[in-house]
């Protein structure tokens, strides 16, 4: 919200259809209404943005790998093209800390979700969002942060220290978990398709692969049978607790378009899972126990 506050009514943005809905949902039930405009597209077709771009255009904002279809956005002449047009551009990179460097691939700001991965054990809330330059624009999110009192209690703070000293090595442990359990789930008869940046097979492979150093532990399925199939099985999982957060040791599932609710873009049967640190083999046995439907 800091972000979004330090733009100017009239402002455009330029927003990834595929992303995070409650960011979505934020800009279009409350600053459109305050004067802001935007526009969401797919980030990942370079002409569809490049055509999307305003003269008043301030501010891309990409999510890569999106949430919950994990698809990829930011190849190397995508943030180039932004900042022709905007004054910043943006990315949401919650599902990749470590493995993946969006500063590095030109991005100016870079907003992690740290109740996730940093925080790692899902018991502290907070954000933290991370400038490649401290400009005048920049300065104007702190200052909007501090005013609004925005900012995290000293627990909440060693909380996620506590958890960063131990994030590389949990993303490792996660990716390798992950791979397993996406090789299981790509040879089922009960699953439809699986989006995991892992697979060869992929659309965006290649670029997943140049852009993190290991596939990370989000996975997403789509369940043959619809919504009620899906629904069932994530009511039949006994290690998978079933909720809406993720990166932390435990292993969650959700039904990713009743969690969203009116206008969700997530397919009926897709469920959005998280791996965590429980061994690989457990969580397979419990993943093929709740898709015999």
């Amino acid at each position: 919200m800091a972000l979004f506050q330090a733009l100017e009514p009239g402002d455009h943005i330029l927003a990834h259809a595929d992303a995070y809905y409650g960011m979505t949902r934020l800009l279009r039930t409350s600053f459109l209404k305050w004067g802001m405009q935007a526009d969401f597209v797919d980030m990942s077709d370079l002409n569809l943005v490049r055509k999307a771009m305003r003269p008043n255009t301030k501010l891309a904002w990409a999510e890569t790998p999106s949430n919950p279809l994990l698809n990829w956005s930011i190849s190397p002449p995508w943030p180039t093209s932004c900042t022709r047009a905007a004054r910043s551009v943006s990315v949401i990179n919650t599902w990749a800390p470590i493995i993946q460097r969006p500063i590095d691939l030109g991005m100016d700001l870079v907003l992690h979700s740290t109740t996730k991965y940093f925080g790692g054990h899902c018991d502290v809330l907070g954000g933290i969002l991370v400038a490649k330059t401290a400009n005048d624009f920049f300065e104007r999110v702190r200052h909007i942060q501090y005013a609004g009192g925005a900012v995290p209690s000293p627990f909440d703070c060693w909380l996620i220290l506590r958890g960063m000293r131990t994030l590389p090595w949990r993303m490792r442990a996660h990716s390798e978990n992950a791979a397993k359990v996406a090789g299981f789930l790509e040879k089922h008869a009960k699953v439809e398709r699986i989006h995991y940046p892992g697979f060869p097979l992929i659309p965006s492979y290649e670029l997943a692969k140049k852009q993190m150093s290991l596939p990370g532990g989000m996975l997403s399925l789509e369940v043959k049978g619809g919504r009620d199939a899906a629904m069932l099985v994530a009511s039949k999982t006994k290690l998978f607790t079933r909720a809406t957060s993720l990166g932390g040791v435990e292993s969650l599932i959700e039904h990713r378009a009743s969690i969203e609710g009116p206008g969700t873009t997530s397919p009926e049967g897709l469920l959005r899972v998280s791996i965590g640190l429980e061994n690989a083999d457990d969580l397979i046995e419990d993943l093929d126990q709740a898709l015999r439907l």
